[in-house]
């Protein structure tokens, strides 16, 4: 299966491993943590979201997607969580495509929230190329 859930964070994308002869894409699904108390994320946009990206990234032929958890409530919600800072998301759900362009991994594009929701765009962002 291409959902990794275990996987760790770089410092930055620039440090993102992709091979170097490939073109494929790889994503990053920034999502709100597991409320102890329910086992369920804690921000509802992420509940309505999961089924549809664990859809997306599941089977043979689909594109690799890590999911990072970027806290709890409290930790989210301060200006300084990291997943703001250094990797400039300001809303959960947020899917962001990479790609390797001229010879660096950049962030290509991005989607959050009701986007991700929308069947049409979603499919459509996973499967477009970086047209930079």
């Amino acid at each position: 299966m291409p959902i990794i859930t275990n996987f760790t964070l770089p410092p930055s994308q620039d440090a993102l491993t992709l091979p170097p002869d490939s073109n494929s894409a790889f994503f990053i699904a920034f999502l709100a943590s597991r409320d102890p108390s329910t086992g369920q994320p804690w921000c509802p946009d992420v509940r309505a979201s999961l089924p549809h990206l664990t859809a997306a990234f599941s089977g043979d032929t689909a594109p690799q997607v890590a999911f990072v958890d970027v806290g709890q409530r409290d930790e989210w919600k301060n200006p300084s969580n990291i997943y703001r800072t250094d990797w400039k998301v300001s809303g959960v759900p947020t899917l962001v495509r990479y790609e390797r362009v001229d010879g660096r991994v950049k962030d290509v594009g991005r989607i959050s929230e009701v986007e991700i929701l929308d069947k049409k765009q979603f499919s459509t962002f996973i499967k477009s190329q970086a047209s930079l």
